[in-house]
């Protein structure tokens, strides 16, 4: 069934269930908005008050995102009312904002279209951030009251950390019962970071004013569920991660895959093969330095690398037989890579002792994946 109404001077068609705003959406009519369009999984809330739009016959503006259409409806999205609504709306908004901020996160860019840079109004006195989580920081000042992160921790990732408290002008949000957040009951998913438009929540490790130069789409280097992601990148420098909407995790992520990706620059990380050097032989009493691994190890090449194991592979089966060797596949793997593995074990080494190490590292992805599919091994990316 459609809906047959009036949207800027033009005849168009709703789907049942679809919002003035999505129609506007999907016809490529812009709409200023904040609390709405997240992703997919999101419901509206109206909260923002940013996508005010006329209704002929009606005396007050309406929420695009929250108002369903009917036939015969006219919608004015670009009357000079609604423009002057959302206008003043926007000033409202920014009036509390810091003087710092990232250019690049969704407020400052609606603002920028909607071409309202500065406020005619004073800011009010603003909480102390909140630095006590070690993966993210908390600024009320930044902080439009949209919600977007209660519904991310309540709905979306059905934590519940994350409230409202308060009446009036001095609701705030809140954690458990208005604890730190360091000292409340989250779990670091970084939800709430992705869902909030504004500064008021961002990684610890991040700059309020660092804005990326590029987007970077890949996928979590970490388990093998297969969250697809999206690299925030400035100066060939990953700033910031966010989910993207694959079919293993909807656009969401865990700890790990939102704030775990620094290593890939630790000075620790290795980049070429290492053969263990001969001057300095396996003694469990001697330490290891691992700012240091030439103490004990030599750079070596990929092929130098590869013939040693292989020999050393060798020696084995010949010396204890084809049931000595085993192969651990990585979870970071594809199914393909996962294929080749396990070949490589039962053909090259003649060994049916194969598995995987996720259940090593990743207890909640195996509890999942024993769940899903029976085996909390590689799946597809």
């Amino acid at each position: 069934m459609t809906i047959s109404f009036t949207l800027d001077g033009e005849s168009v068609e709703a789907k049942t269930g679809e919002s003035i705003w999505q129609v506007a959406e999907r016809l490529n009519i812009a709409i200023p908005h904040m609390c709405s369009g997240i992703n997919a999984h999101y419901r509206d809330d109206g909260n923002c008050r940013l996508c005010m739009v006329e209704i002929d016959g009606e005396r007050t503006l309406a929420a695009s995102c929250k108002r369903q259409p009917t036939d015969g409806l006219v919608v004015k999205t670009s009357s000079e009312r609604a423009i002057k609504a959302r206008n003043m709306v926007m000033e409202l908004l920014i009036a509390d904002q810091p003087k710092e901020h990232d250019p690049s996160s969704r407020l400052w860019r609606m603002a920028d279209y909607m071409g309202v840079t500065e406020s005619r109004f004073p800011a009010r006195d603003q909480p102390a951030p909140d630095l006590s989580h070690p993966a993210m920081a908390v600024n009320l000042d930044a902080c439009i009251q949209c919600t977007n992160c209660v519904r991310a921790c309540r709905e979306i990732q059905v934590n519940d950390v994350i409230g409202m408290a308060g009446r009036g002008g001095r609701s705030k949000i809140v954690f458990d019962f208005a604890d730190a957040m360091g000292d409340s009951t989250c779990v670091a998913c970084g939800e709430c970071v992705q869902a909030c438009p504004t500064d008021a929540l961002l990684p610890k490790q991040a700059s309020a004013t660092t804005a990326e130069d590029k987007r970077i789409d890949s996928l979590c280097p970490y388990c093998g569920v297969g969250c697809q992601i999206t690299y925030r990148v400035r100066d060939n420098v990953i700033v910031g991660t966010e989910g993207r909407d694959g079919p293993a995790n909807l656009s969401r992520l865990c700890v790990k895959g939102r704030f775990g990706v620094d290593y890939i620059r630790h000075p620790h990380r290795l980049t070429v093969p290492l053969i263990r050097r001969e001057d300095a032989p396996k003694d469990a009493n001697v330490a290891f330095d691992a700012g240091d691994p030439l103490q004990h190890f030599r750079q070596a090449t990929w092929q130098e690398a590869l013939d040693l194991a292989a020999s050393g592979l060798k020696n084995i089966r010949t010396k204890h037989g084809d049931k000595a060797l085993a192969g651990f596949g990585s979870a970071k793997g594809s199914n393909e890579e996962a294929y080749l593995v396990q070949k490589l074990v039962r053909t090259g080494f003649g060994s049916n002792n194969v598995d995987h190490c996720t259940r090593l590292c990743h207890a909640s992805s195996v509890a999942a994946l024993m769940e899903g599919i029976g085996s909390g091994a590689v799946t597809a990316p």
